[in-house]
């Protein structure tokens, strides 16, 4: 048990920033780990040229790093959006013009798990239209996430931070999961269950882990305060991880931390370098 007991992937996306993003999987590989996900790397368009997908691509492969996790198109992440497919307009365009774009390069690497967030909530906008909207759209990314066999992953975000974004809490998220697998009758939509989302948001999180790990398709971990890495904050992050195991989660766990003021590869020092290859 603990933490040499999990298969852990690195998100690229706020570890090894201070590195050009076709750079960032070998830097992972050489601190040990081989698996990776990744936020959508192209914030400025959900459709970017073939190049750059194969460009990243063969980075992805010559690192030998295996692609875990991918959002789909979220806007401006890092950044005030929280993702597009709520939004009405050009934002829930540009989320259906990235669905099959990115579950064809998901495909290309062996990513089967896609991450849709859910996006912000719009001033003037009737909550429910959004809802609506929210529900067709995943549908829409369901049945392209089955269609290269890979799971639909809807997340929780934590108030404090995201004010706007509405599922802030695990039953919030379990609600969509719940109907877009009623909608489409496909049943890959998951619950994406964040660690440190959840303790900001002050859930209990082994009654959380208890209750959801059977929907749960997805894990992500940072420490509280602070979104460090394990040991900087106050979280008990290996008993919670040995209680998704006994609930029966299998799955990876991503770590999402900030690395500090130290470089990415200094941040590891939690976790022995024999136990950061993912089976």
């Amino acid at each position: 048990m603990g933490y040499p007991d999990q298969r852990f992937d690195v998100n690229l996306s706020i570890l090894f920033t201070e590195l050009p993003l076709l750079e960032r999987p070998a830097a992972a590989a050489a601190a040990g780990f081989t698996a990776v996900e990744l936020w959508w790397p192209w914030i400025e368009t959900p459709t970017p040229p073939q190049a750059e997908l194969d460009a990243l691509k063969k980075a992805l492969d010559d690192a030998g790093t295996q692609l875990v996790g991918l959002n789909f198109y979220a806007g401006q992440l890092p950044g005030p959006d929280r993702g597009a497919l709520s939004v009405p307009g050009t934002e829930s365009d540009r989320f259906r013009a990235n669905i099959e774009v990115a579950a064809d390069f998901a495909a290309s690497v062996g990513c089967t798990a896609l991450n849709a967030l859910y996006g912000n909530r719009v001033e003037g906008v009737d909550p429910q239209v959004q809802d609506a909207l929210a529900l067709e759209n995943l549908a829409l990314a369901a049945r392209a996430a089955d269609r290269i066999g890979a799971t639909l992953l809807v997340e929780t975000l934590n108030k404090p931070e995201s004010p706007l974004y509405p599922l802030v809490s695990a039953p919030a998220a379990i609600e969509v999961v719940d109907k877009v697998n009623a909608a489409t009758g496909l049943g890959n939509a998951t619950f994406l269950l964040d660690l440190y989302h959840l303790s900001m948001n002050g859930e209990d999180l082994s009654q959380v882990i208890k209750a959801y790990a059977a929907k749960t398709g997805h894990v992500q971990i940072a420490d509280n305060p602070g979104r460090g890495a394990p040991g900087t904050g106050d979280l008990p992050l290996e008993r919670l991880l040995d209680e998704l195991k006994d609930a029966g989660y299998t799955g990876r766990v991503g770590l999402e931390y900030k690395p500090g003021e130290r470089p990415s590869a200094e941040s590891f020092d939690w976790l022995p370098a024999s136990a950061r290859a993912a089976g």
